[in-house]
């Protein structure tokens, strides 16, 4: 007997994008290295789903214009200022930490406020965004070098 989700089942595609941050705070467009993934492996139609692989990153989709993004950082300082007691950031309260432990609770709540985790439709055979739009990986603790994992959801057959 076939299973009725028989049609719905997918083919799953792996990459990474590696990002070299500046910056204590610092937003970076990947629209175009994702679009390059998409034209490197021919995926015509599905889904990205993004993952950043650290936890203070953020991955958003949202407007790239100078003073937005200036206005996203005040905001994130606003609610989770650096200079707050955390206990996070209480050293001797947590065993075993490297020695090079940054004090940096607040870079994990403001990631906590924008996500790490996204999807994006692809169509023919291009990212799909609004005008205005972009997929930015935010780094809310550096700078660092990161990863974002992306698999491409597809229909099979």
């Amino acid at each position: 007997m076939n299973s009725p989700s028989a049609d719905l089942m997918t083919d799953l595609k792996k990459n990474l994008i590696t990002v070299k941050t500046e910056g204590q705070i610092a937003f970076h467009r990947i629209s175009q290295p994702l679009q390059q993934l998409i034209d490197e492996n021919c995926w015509q139609e599905g889904a990205l789903v993004l993952a950043g692989m650290h936890t203070t990153t953020a991955l958003i989709v949202n407007k790239w214009e100078e003073r937005l993004i200036d206005d996203i950082k005040q905001w994130l300082n606003r609610i989770a200022p650096a200079g707050l007691t955390y206990k996070h950031n209480d050293l001797d309260l947590r065993p075993n930490i490297p020695t090079d432990e940054p004090l940096n609770a607040h870079a994990h709540l403001q990631a906590l406020l924008l996500g790490n985790h996204l999807t994006v439709s692809v169509k023919n055979p291009q990212i799909v965004l609004g005008k205005y739009q972009d997929v930015i990986l935010v780094e809310l603790d550096g700078p660092r070098q990161h990863q974002v994992d992306v698999q491409m959801l597809s229909k099979v057959g």
